[in-house]
């Protein structure tokens, strides 16, 4: 399951506005199909992407948990664990 949010530009800019907490991201292409869903300090781990090239991913969105834990469960619900 695909997280309800807007996609936004897998960009350096939103980057810049990511959070720098725990939460589940989810990386699309750019007619918006769901390419992969994650969990981890949504900041860190897109800044990885970026880095280290994201395929064909160029658009994100994520949702912030209240703990890394809290962002596990929540990765399982998406992905029907």
């Amino acid at each position: 399951m695909s997280l309800r949010k807007p996609w936004r530009d897998l960009d350096r800019t939103t980057l810049a506005g990511a959070p720098d907490a725990p939460g589940v991201y989810e990386l699309g292409d750019a007619d918006g199909e769901p390419l992969r869903i994650d969990s981890g300090i949504v900041r860190d781990e897109l800044k990885e992407v970026l880095a280290y090239g994201s395929g064909e991913a160029t658009q994100v969105r994520w949702t912030v948990a209240q703990s890394p834990d809290h962002a596990d469960r929540l990765l399982a619900e998406h992905v029907g664990e």
